[in-house]
């Protein structure tokens, strides 16, 4: 505003003499235009003239208009002026008036008791502002007196009195009155025409609540803020807010942001993923911004700034208006699969959609398309819902592609959502599931689909699914969720967002949270409950980095957290348990380290315990020793049972204890020292390992941490992290270099030797395979040395697997478990054999029989149990080998892909050593009726049959199976680990001596090869040597 003051002096002049129009006149609304690079300013001021001669205000406007003037080096433009006061000065006398639309500014009511709009009699030429434009405001309060007070008219005029003071006061009336509690309530709204400062109406309020004699008087202003919004903005954009406050010379005690949505509850709003409040000042203003991060439709509705000084909070609102798009889109499908092998020749079948929006005010162009045939679609309101419906033809003509349905959502300002349903089809000759029915009809369906019903008990909301396998359905996943605490988990994603983000809203999600977690604890549907559980929990550990949650709600979030330990988290896969698990253990280690520590002093429940200490921190929790010595803030400690199980176990051969321990440390500027003392459980597994979680890599890590001492059944850990802690007690590492070199060694050895039996065999197979026993005999230990080659050349590949890739380790396992395999399953073959020969002495096995056996024993059922399992991995997303080994998995007795070997190759070890039992009865039966002399050939026999059948029919297997039942580190222990690697590196070798050197047939045939090559040699050098005497006669 620019004000012009016209002064003029008439005094020189005789008495009585009329100064034509002499006075003060105010020129304002005079924007001030400046370019300064690239940025626009808009301001107001005020130009004071004084003059002792007539001038006409009009005259002054006129001469002012686009008159350029320098502010600071700057070039000003000056638009528009208008005249805001005007005053007549005559002697000693003064009478000045504000312009219609203006009034009298704060320090001239104030200071001369010029207020409202009358005319001022007072020398108020110095004053600035002198007149200001009128603005309308309006406060709102409430009267709380303490009962039997009541409300009265005296009462009511004690309050206009009380704010009459105000300037630019216009009204005050009481709009109701009330009982709260032992309070008397009246509320009241008075009008104003011109901004108060805070100081004046705190002042107003405190000398009211003195002269009504009230407990307490709260008011909200409302027109001394400035809001700025950009009123309709695009869904998922990020709109700016600005509330600006013209008075900097006070500090404030709160400011912040408020909204009220469409359910009509004023929320709170405080930094989250979506909301950003910041407060910015200058020497003018306080300004305070709400940054939304990519709006949807929650976010459309009336926003509120405030700033708040004692009894008094300034306020301002705006809409936001968010160009909406469906935030979730309900598609439905009848049926839910085509059956297109059930009629001949068909050629289209129909389905009947529906999809399902919220009620929303913002108009749509709803289309759905099918193989690029778009249509448009009207919605038809179903309560609080709109529904379209359109059937969409579904053509059976085969096709790799699946049939895609596309429904697409289109707002006022061209953004679009879409919703997709693949629909199964079944063609002619397709694999499918029949149809079952339990508490949900699963209808026929193709081989690969999955199918998702919204079916859910009473009182529980989500859905099931089901996945056709083959010809097999898998088991029913359940994501049904009790409706209360879906309910929860809705209300912490607001929290998380920054919507209602406050002390008392956390602690009712919390103590909702607990009240959900002890209902229907043996549902079918509890997992899926458990998994919502984690997910709130989840939630407000992100949103606890941005607020700061106090302390009372620690209670109920622990014993929360221990309700969901309880549940036995069945009816998922293994890998699903570890995700949940380990998104558990991440959010409660997070808000644990967050959560403001004041009074508290820690809480015990049943899986979860929970201590603080500082400085020389010394505290146990479920008997586990927790000591940090010089620490500058305080340490939580919490420890938790029942979860390590639930834990991946990335260790091998290992087994953690029951409880791990979590701690965390307020304002952790230095690197800790820890120490933890974990009571020993596994007291029959030596090695102890001192471990922690990694939550980026989830999965259990030495790193930083040691084993410092074992103090009888007690495991001493330091580490110089903060974290989740835990202790792994493994069998002792049997491997020693010694034992690596003999394995290395023996394995070299084995390769050669099978390479010399296999060329033997060539060498001597036409001369010893004269019957059909010797061919069974020779035709089974050539597999054997072939499989057992392979299987070790695989060993040998895999024996550095940190330098292997995953593809090379997946095919390195597949192929060791399927070599050694093969190699026990003819071993079978042989012994099977050779018992058939013993008994059925006058019914020999005929060759053709024996080959075609023995052909789906040796080959076909390795290839079927390698191929089985290697499925049935990749389809229950359980691992088929360990990266750190490149073998397979051994998780817990019946689990682990181990068992797809150990199993096989036990039955072959148990049917082997029948057969050699059988073999040494028939032995000692037909020796029984000799002497002493026939006594030692029988035990010459026996031995020679224990030593001759044991390498070939994989006897020294058991000494392996032995060793896993022997106590760590005993003598006997010892003993079986170095006779089970020597003699199972040397098998090779074994099987050269007893099939080459110990056979009679072929050692003499290769004598035979061996003689005949060198008298071949020396004819030929008699021959040589005739041929060079003759020619020299």
């Amino acid at each position: 505003m620019l004000g012009i003051c016209f002064l003029y002096d008439c005094e020189s002049k005789p008495r009585g003499t009329m100064c034509s129009r002499a006075g003060l006149f105010l020129i304002g609304a005079v924007y001030l235009y400046a370019q300064v690079i690239v940025a626009e300013y808009v301001c107001t001021a005020e130009l004071t003239v004084a003059s002792n001669v007539t001038l006409e205000a009009n005259s002054i406007l006129l001469a002012l208009n686009n008159t350029e003037v320098q502010v600071n080096s700057t070039t000003v433009t000056l638009l528009i002026s208008e005249v805001v006061a005007e005053c007549l000065i005559i002697g000693d006398e003064t009478s000045c008036n504000c312009s219609t639309g203006y009034i009298w500014s704060n320090p001239v009511c104030y200071n001369y008791n010029c207020c409202r709009e009358t005319t001022c009699a007072q020398n108020v030429s110095d004053s600035t502002p002198l007149c200001i434009a009128k603005v309308n405001v309006r406060i709102k309060g409430s009267v709380r007196l303490n009962i039997p007070e009541i409300w009265g008219s005296i009462k009511e005029t004690q309050l206009i009195n009380a704010f009459g003071v105000l300037n630019g006061f216009e009204s005050l009336n009481v709009t109701g009155e009330r009982i709260d509690g032992d309070f008397t309530v009246a509320d009241f709204e008075a009008n104003a025409s011109v901004k108060c400062s805070t100081p004046k109406l705190q002042g107003v309020v405190d000398e009211a609540e003195t002269n009504l004699n009230a407990a307490e008087i709260s008011v909200d202003t409302v027109g001394m803020v400035e809001i700025n919004s950009p009123g309709k903005v695009h869904y998922n954009s990020v709109p700016v807010m600005t509330c600006t406050f013209m008075e900097t010379n006070i500090k404030m005690d709160s400011y912040g942001w408020n909204f009220l949505g469409k359910d009509g509850k004023l929320l709170q709003l405080n930094d989250g993923t979506v909301a950003k409040v910041n407060l910015a000042s200058n020497s003018s203003a306080l300004c305070a911004q709400l940054t939304l991060k990519k709006v949807t439709g929650i976010w459309s509705g009336k926003y509120e700034c405030e700033f708040k000084k004692g009894s008094v909070r300034h306020t301002a609102s705006t809409e936001l208006s968010v160009a909406l798009l469906p935030d979730v889109v309900t598609l439905k499908m009848n049926p839910l699969t085509v059956d297109c092998s059930a009629v001949e020749n068909a050629k289209e079948a129909t389905v009947k959609v529906t999809a399902t929006i919220p009620v929303s005010t913002e108009n749509f162009e709803v289309s759905w398309n099918y193989k690029g045939v778009k249509k448009p679609l009207v919605n038809t309101p179903d309560g609080g819902n709109l529904v379209y419906k359109f059937d969409a033809i579904i053509s059976c003509e085969k096709s790799i592609k699946p049939h895609t349905i596309n429904v697409t959502f289109k707002n006022s300002v061209e953004q679009e959502t879409i919703a997709t349903v693949d629909v199964p089809v079944i063609y002619v000759g397709a694999k499918f599931c029949k149809e079952e029915t339990d508490s949900v009809r699963w209808p026929k369906t193709p081989a690969g689909n999955t199918l998702i019903s919204d079916e859910c008990a009473k009182g529980r909301v989500g859905y099931k699914s089901r996945t056709c396998r083959g010809t097999l359905w898998g088991d029913v996943f359940s994501n049904c969720v009790n409706a209360e605490l879906n309910k929860v988990l809705n209300a912490a994603d607001k929290f998380a967002k920054g919507l209602g983000a406050t002390q008392k809203m956390a602690l009712d999600i919390f103590s909702r949270l607990f009240n959900s977690s002890t209902s229907d604890p043996n549902s079918n549907d509890s997992t899926a409950d458990i998994s919502a559980s984690i997910n709130v929990l989840s939630l407000m550990s992100k949103a606890s980095e941005f607020i700061v949650l106090e302390d009372s709600v620690l209670p109920d979030f622990v014993h929360a957290a221990s309700n969901m330990l309880n549940n036995t988290w069945s009816g998922v896969n293994r890998s699903i348990v570890q995700d949940m698990s380990s998104k558990y253990l991440q959010s409660v280690e997070h808000l644990v380290r967050n959560i403001k520590v004041n009074q508290s002093n820690g809480v015990n429940s049943t899986n979860l315990e929970l201590r603080f200490c500082s400085d020389d921190c010394n505290m146990t929790v479920f008997d586990i020793d927790v000591n940090m010595n010089k620490t500058n803030g305080t340490v939580k400690a919490v420890a938790v049972k029942n979860l390590m199980r639930r834990l991946e176990n990335n260790i091998d051969d290992s087994k953690p204890d029951s409880i791990l321990v979590s701690v965390t440390m307020e304002r952790n500027s230095s690197s800790p020292e820890i120490r933890l003392a974990f009571p020993q459980e596994n007291l029959s597994r030596k090695k102890r390992m001192c471990v922690f979680w990694h939550t980026c890599e989830t999965k259990w890590s030495e790193e930083g941490c040691s084993v410092e001492t074992i103090q009888g059944n007690s495991t001493v850990c330091e580490c110089n992290h903060l974290t989740s802690f835990a202790v792994m007690m493994s069998k002792s590492d049997i491997s020693t270099p010694a034992l690596d070199m003999i394995t290395n060694v023996g394995l070299g050895v084995s390769v050669c030797s099978l390479l010399i039996f296999l060329i033997v065999e060539y060498l001597v197979w036409s001369a010893v395979v004269k019957s059909n026993l010797s061919h069974f005999r020779h035709t089974a230990i050539v597999n054997i040395a072939v499989f057992l080659l392979l299987g070790n050349c695989s060993f040998l590949a895999s024996s550095f697997p940190e330098s292997l890739s995953d593809n090379w380790c997946l095919v390195l396992t597949i192929c060791k478990h399927l070599f050694y395999l093969a190699m026990f399953n003819w071993m079978m073959c042989m012994s099977v054999m050779l018992v058939h020969q013993l008994i059925f002495v006058f019914t020999p096995l005929r060759k053709r029989v024996f080959m075609f056996f023995s052909g789906i024993v040796g080959y076909v059922f390795p290839i079927f149990i390698v191929g089985s399992s290697y499925t049935y991995c990749k389809y229950t997303e359980k691992p088929y080998y360990e990266k750190k080994t490149c073998w397979l998995v051994f998780d817990k007795v019946l689990e682990g892909s181990l068992h797809a070997f150990l199993l096989p190759v036990g039955t072959v070890i148990l049917t082997n050593l029948f057969s050699m039992v059988v073999v040494i009865l028939t032995l000692v039966k037909s020796n029984a009726e000799g002497g002493k002399a026939d006594d030692k050939e029988t035990a010459k026999s026996i031995i020679k049959v224990v030593v001759f059948l044991t390498p070939v029919f994989g006897l020294t297997w058991i000494i392996g199976f032995a060793q896993l039942m022997l106590k760590e580190n005993s003598l006997l222990h010892i003993i079986a680990i170095y006779s089970f690697t020597i003699l199972n590196s040397f098998q090779g070798l074994f099987i050269l001596i007893t099939g080459v050197f110990a056979e009679q047939k072929v050692r003499e045939e290769m004598i035979k090869l061996i003689m005949a090559k060198s008298k071949g040699k020396s004819e030929s050098m008699k021959n040589l040597t005739s041929t060079t005497y003759t020619r020299d006669k």
